[in-house]
């Protein structure tokens, strides 16, 4: 069974012969040496490029740790580059190798040498590897398949892709499994043995215990607003440890850089400026979340919103958390501030839309608490409700535009006015 990763070879095709080191990074699992050894590499051979103008290194392989030697790698690729015809070098995890800068930049005034890496550390691509790469490192950020990529190759209605979808998520793997069991254990094995060793080597963390709590935590927190300080109080009060904010932050940080979860800070769409704390943090698969507690929280709204956001995030969208800040009378009649929550505020360039996730809309009485915040805001963006109420596509007397969630992840032109 093949998936079509469309969205990210397109990509690739773009950027081939573009003077620069394209980086394919994503969260470890999720498709990024399938796209690149497979999809890209079926590419080319159907453009002519024979088997000897492909270089192809996988340094994750055992059978290739020799190669992780910088010095190493470089005479095994120059051996094999002729002085005629373009060569394309594919290298997989390549923060394998010690120096990787300098092995990839000695590529960069080579013109026939058009070279192609994986990483699985977001720190791959910090400013300082920019900078080494002399601002020639081009980024090819792979998530985990999309509901529309797994809807693709599932063998049933679309509902009950999303019921499984929503349980188990879109590592790749996952599609190919036939029992629930197989991809519970999967899932369960993959984050204690790949992700977890892999940040504890990588990062030199001694206390795994704490890390793994916190990555609990915010397992069962998706949705809610999370900081640094309040972490610290959950750790004294529930499990009597004692812990810092910097040790919090610092483990926050390495998530993120691994790509496991990623962090949505609150925006004041009135007075226009950022609240950096308290922030959300979503997790890039929903499978992988669930995995982490056992799969016994399973929130249809909160999971729906985790949806959204990746789902948001993969067509390339900026996402915050919106805050409309209004005044209203208490019971005494005393006047007040309220904060009212907008779930993402979508921004691209210099367009923007406002998104509520609304999983159902039974009354009028939702439908106004659904819609407060957006009825709040007084600028001319686009407005959308996604809900999974069986509803086709209607824009309401005040602009506002609903929509089911299945034609929100299936069409990816639902966005567009």
């Amino acid at each position: 069974m093949e998936i079509k990763r469309d969205l990210y070879l397109t990509k690739l095709i773009r950027s081939m012969h573009n003077g620069m080191i394209k980086v394919v990074t994503g969260i470890r699992r999720c498709g990024k040496s399938y796209l690149l050894f497979n999809l890209f590499n079926d590419y080319l051979k159907t453009q002519g490029v024979d088997d000897e103008h492909i270089i192809k290194v996988d340094l994750e392989d055992r059978r290739n740790k020799k190669l992780r030697n910088p010095d190493a790698l470089l005479e095994y690729i120059d051996a094999r580059i002729a002085k005629e015809g373009m060569h394309y070098v594919m290298l997989d995890e390549v923060q394998w190798v010690d120096e990787f800068e300098d092995v990839l930049n000695s590529y960069l005034k080579i013109p026939n040498v058009d070279v192609y890496v994986t990483g699985s550390n977001s720190k791959f691509l910090s400013s300082d590897v920019i900078t080494e790469f002399r601002g020639r490192g081009d980024e090819i950020k792979v998530a985990p398949l999309s509901f529309s990529e797994y809807f693709s190759v599932f063998n049933g209605s679309r509902e009950e892709a999303m019921e499984e979808y929503m349980t188990f998520g879109g590592l790749p793997k996952i599609a190919t499994m036939q029992t629930n069991e197989e991809k519970m254990k999967y899932l369960q094995t993959l984050f204690k043995k790949t992700y977890i060793t892999d940040i504890l080597e990588r990062y030199k963390i001694k206390n795994e215990e704490e890390l793994e709590e916190l990555i609990n935590i915010l397992a069962s927190s998706i949705g809610g607003l999370i900081n640094p300080n309040k972490l610290v109080n959950t750790f004294k009060s529930v499990k009597n440890v004692s812990i810092s904010p910097n040790t919090v932050s610092f483990y926050l940080e390495i998530l993120q850089e691994v790509f496991m979860v990623e962090k949505s800070i609150r925006y004041d769409i009135k007075g226009k400026k950022y609240i950096d704390t308290p922030a959300k943090y979503y997790f890039a698969d929903l499978g992988l979340r669930n995995a982490r507690i056992n799969f016994r929280q399973h929130e249809v709204t909160h999971l729906m919103e985790n949806l959204i956001y990746n789902e948001l995030r993969i067509r390339e969208l900026l996402v915050d958390v919106g805050v409309v800040v209004v005044n209203t009378k208490n019971e005494e009649g005393k006047s007040q501030r309220k904060q009212l929550e907008v779930d993402f505020v979508c921004n691209e360039g210099s367009k923007r839309c406002y998104i509520q996730s609304a999983l159902r809309l039974p009354n009028e009485e939702k439908r106004e608490q659904e819609l407060r915040s957006l009825m709040n805001i007084s600028d001319n963006f686009q407005k959308f409700v996604i809900t999974e109420d069986p509803i086709k596509r209607y824009q309401d007397e005040n602009g506002i535009v609903f929509m089911n969630i299945y034609e929100f992840l299936l069409d990816k032109e639902s966005l567009k006015i």
